[in-house]
């Protein structure tokens, strides 16, 4: 576990002393203090909580005010993991005024950080906001957001691709962003990306040779039981908890729940008490 409260350029920091970051998802409060006792060093508020945690096909319905809701769970753990927010669709794309006021919004609920998604077509809202204070962590490579224009498809299959890839990463260094997420793209692309740049290259689905890597929560303990290819899952949650779930529905058939550990029973006195209220009501009832 850090020492203190991480910030934003201890991951610059980590990268320097060739120490590989790890980073996970976290929705509310016990996702965060779990993760944060393990010893994570930061916590991602995604909008992927629309797919993992709300069921939505895509991380398009989720609104500022749904991460500032799960938000909220997060901080209250108090974690000395760097928190950073998602910045959902539509809410930096559409100009800098309101790319700074909607990444205020999650400063002032207590991100310690914001992230967007996209390169060279933001960088001017990205420059915005750390002008305003508020430190940006990029993502590169696989932008779910923006999905719809080419799929969940492996990225950097092209020169195109490959030359947007590292000319955004680039920028967005420039602009002075601490740190980017590289998502489902080649892994020899990621491992340039972290050699040529400053700050953390931060991976997902994009190889070993990253400063550091990132999961989330539900693919890596395995509540999400259709984990996306590169997820790795570390337990098998949702059969773990379906057979907690078949199990208290057999106690209770069978009487065996709740035992006599589980309630309490009033002493002598008590039940006499007892007696005589219910005489008392059955009298006044006649």
């Amino acid at each position: 576990m850090p020492e203190r409260k991480m910030n934003p350029h201890d991951f610059i920091k980590l990268k320097r002393k060739g120490r590989r970051i790890a980073m996970v998802t976290a929705y509310e409060y016990f996702q965060a203090r779990i993760a944060d006792e393990a010893g994570i060093d930061g916590l991602l508020v995604g909008d992927s909580l629309g797919m993992v945690v709300l069921g939505f096909r895509s991380t398009h319905p989720v609104t500022l005010d749904m991460v500032v809701h799960h938000l909220k769970g997060v901080v209250n753990a108090n974690p000395k993991s760097l928190i950073v927010a998602d910045m959902p669709f539509l809410t930096y794309e559409v100009d800098k005024r309101e790319a700074v006021r909607n990444a205020g919004e999650l400063i002032r609920h207590g991100a310690d950080a914001v992230k967007v998604e996209g390169g060279l077509e933001i960088i001017d809202k990205v420059e915005a906001m750390i002008n305003a204070g508020i430190p940006v962590m990029g993502h590169v490579g696989l932008n779910p957001q923006r999905a719809l224009l080419r799929g969940l498809r492996l990225r950097g299959r092209d020169e195109d691709e490959m030359k947007y890839i590292f000319e955004s990463a680039l920028e967005l260094e420039k602009a002075g962003a601490f740190s980017i997420i590289v998502e489902f793209t080649y892994s020899d692309i990621a491992r340039e990306l972290a050699r040529l740049l400053s700050i953390p290259v931060i991976c997902i689905g994009s190889g070993p040779w990253c400063d550091g890597q990132i999961l989330v929560f539900h693919d890596l303990v395995g509540l999400n039981p259709n984990p996306p290819p590169f997820a790795k899952r570390y337990l098998n949650l949702y059969q773990m908890v379906s057979d907690a779930l078949r199990s208290y529905i057999d106690e209770i058939e069978r009487g065996a729940f709740p035992s006599q550990d589980h309630f309490w029973s009033l002493d002598e006195e008590g039940i006499k008490t007892l007696r005589r209220i219910v005489n008392g009501l059955k009298r006044g009832g006649q």
